[in-house]
């Protein structure tokens, strides 16, 4: 057999070992947060590749979403859900996707790439909502996600088929209704055996704020910024003292709306090229009648949006005069 290729002699060695790890003890203490692909409606109408699901470290109570892309607006969409329902959790496990972890660049050392505190969009939304980030070394270490999935390739894939389920909405509804409260009662603990440590948003907590992509900008001296290849205006009513060259908060928020937050008030902004929105004029002030209006002529008024003609044409005009 080792003369014809079909076995071959190796050493017995002891593969990298895994230890066994204790559940947590109390509900939200930890999450665990992962994505799967895989075929979900097999290949009946829309396409459904990705699950993203989060289950609980102590009872295995699960909660997740269907998602066309595993990025990080579709996964900060499915974190916002959850703590909807039940709260802000104590610490999150996830693996080291770029979503959660920035890279280190050549030749950083683990030290220096810590002290450097890089943060992602989702790490720094965590850090926002007081909520502790574990990042796991293999796929063992977060096994309990892990093996759901397993089961969710098969006993899901076989429901959703028996359901008809061909579309994306039409999945996540069946998830909501049907998958995860017969997966809880059936698989999970009991709620009344540990203690729910599942916290409310604090005040001043805005999901839609924290749960969005963040980057901070200069304002320039005529007022504008810059943001995602354009250029933005602050609106006239929102122009005070001390902003030229000063930093504000940009936030391209999950619904495609953008904020700008300038010492924690939102500013009225527009694309450079847009109108914008006009303050309510002030009332009028009675000026003298004769003298050009008070002083104010406005003989050029619209001059400059009246064009003249072409040079041609006045030089024509010209000569045809003499």
């Amino acid at each position: 057999m080792m003369a014809a290729g079909l076995w071959q002699s190796r050493p017995r060695q002891i593969q990298q070992v895994h230890p066994w790890r204790a559940r947590r003890s109390c509900l939200g203490e930890l999450l665990q947060w992962d994505t799967s692909d895989h075929d979900w409606l097999e290949g009946r109408g829309e396409r459904v590749r990705y699950l993203v699901r989060l289950i609980d470290d102590a009872t295995s109570r699960s909660w997740g979403r269907f998602v066309q892309h595993d990025g990080t607006r579709e996964n900060m969409g499915v974190l916002w859900e959850y703590m909807e329902r039940h709260g802000r959790p104590v610490e999150v496990y996830t693996d080291r996707d770029s979503m959660f972890v920035v890279t280190p660049k050549a030749k950083q050392n683990q030290t220096e790439w810590r002290q450097a505190d890089r943060l992602t969009q989702i790490g720094r939304a965590l850090r926002e909502l007081g909520i502790g980030w574990i990042a796991a070394l293999s796929p063992q270490a977060k096994g309990r996600v892990e093996r759901s999935f397993g089961t969710d390739q098969d006993r899901l894939v076989k429901l959703l088929r028996l359901a008809k389920v061909k579309s994306m909405t039409a999945a996540n509804e069946f998830l909501e209704k049907e998958y995860w409260p017969e997966w809880n009662e059936r698989f999970a603990l009991p709620l009344g055996s540990v203690t729910d440590l599942h916290r409310p948003l604090a005040a001043g907590m805005d999901l839609a704020a924290i749960l969005s992509h963040v980057e901070p900008r200069v304002i320039g001296n005529d007022y504008t910024f810059s943001f995602a290849g354009r250029r933005y205006q602050i609106g006239p009513a929102d122009v005070q003292a001390g902003m030229r060259r000063a930093s504000l908060r940009v936030e391209l928020r999950l619904d495609g709306t953008l904020q700008a937050r300038y010492q924690g008030r939102y500013l009225e902004i527009c694309e450079c090229g847009q109108k914008p929105a006009l303050a309510p004029a002030p009332a009028a002030r009675l000026v003298r009648r004769d003298h050009n209006a008070g002083g104010q002529s406005h003989w050029m008024a619209g001059f400059f949006s009246k064009p003249g003609p072409a040079l041609w044409q006045a030089i024509r005009d010209s000569n045809a005069k003499d």
